[in-house]
């Protein structure tokens, strides 16, 4: 069988699963099979596939069919013109988070020393990205998860940027309890794109979106259990003036704003919209006002 014959038959298989782009992801994922780029492999289609290839091929194609990530399959996700690393450990990234760190990126001026949180690393797409393109940057990566951890690890030192990136395992903000440099100096940012997905509508997810860890995706009862234990423990953390900035879903605007308000640490900067007209990102600022500061050691918020 030909790289081409190959191609219309998976082009086929995926169709009839009901993949919307069938033709395509049948070379994203022929490409990953034989390692040449989609352009390359194109011009190629005469060609023979090995019986190896051939074999590897058509189990992607049918556990693409089943309703398995693209992502997964391939092992990757372009995201900030970067490529990332994924694994079913993590959340894939997506288009939305975009939004998110380009609205962190236009608030930070110059190559100054900056200091953040990103809270729920994942994949590490927020932390490396923020490094990348933040030459003074330095970004604490927290999550739960020591295996998701581990990816955003690999994901950074891919990029080059791992120097400047410290990986934490824990809850939320917990773990930069007792560093000595947060306590003393604060955070210029958190950021966080946490579960804020309702339980009851997790069923109600695409099924491939319910492939990805549940974990990710599961933001309570109304989405925001866990950002509720995020504000005031940022709050904490955070330098006057300080920004929180966060992804919730189109529906959550104004529980987060009463939040927000309700606490009485932040003041709303902006409610920013998805590449598809909808509010996706919650900016805030931490008032000016000043507030005793936890030294090293000391307990700056409770769970």
């Amino acid at each position: 069988m030909t790289l081409g014959e190959a191609l219309k038959e998976a082009t086929s298989r995926l169709r009839q699963a009901g993949v919307e782009e069938p033709r395509l992801e049948a070379e994203i994922l022929l490409a990953a099979v034989t390692g040449l780029t989609r352009p390359r492999l194109l011009a190629r289609l005469h060609e023979p596939v090995g019986a190896e290839n051939l074999r590897r091929y058509f189990r992607l194609v049918a556990r693409r069919s089943r309703g398995y990530p693209l992502q997964y399959l391939t092992g990757r996700q372009e995201f900030m013109g970067l490529t990332f690393k994924v694994t079913s450990d993590v959340l894939i990234p997506r288009g939305d988070t975009e939004v998110l760190v380009e609205a962190v990126l236009d608030r930070v001026a110059g190559e100054r020393p900056w200091r953040a949180a990103d809270v729920g690393t994942g994949s590490g797409a927020i932390a490396a990205s923020l490094a990348y393109y933040l030459p003074g940057a330095f970004i604490y990566a927290l999550d739960i998860s020591g295996a998701a951890l581990r990816v955003a690890a690999e994901n950074a030192r891919h990029l080059g940027v791992i120097d400047r990136i410290c990986f934490l395992q824990g809850d939320l903000l917990e773990p930069l309890l007792g560093l000595q440099e947060v306590g003393r100096y604060g955070l210029d940012a958190v950021v966080a794109n946490l579960p804020y997905i309702p339980t009851g509508e997790l069923r109600r997810l695409p099924r491939e979106v319910r492939r990805e860890p549940r974990a990710a995706l599961d933001g309570g009862p109304d989405g925001l259990e866990l950002y509720r234990r995020l504000l005031p423990q940022a709050a904490a953390l955070l330098k006057p003036g300080g920004l929180l900035a966060v992804e919730i879903s189109p529906e959550q605007v104004g529980a987060m704003s009463r939040l927000a308000a309700d606490l009485g640490d932040y003041t709303v900067e902006e409610i920013i919209e998805d590449y598809a007209g909808r509010p996706r990102c919650f900016l805030a600022r931490r008032r000016e006002e000043d507030r005793p500061r936890a030294g090293p050691g000391e307990k700056l918020f409770s769970g």
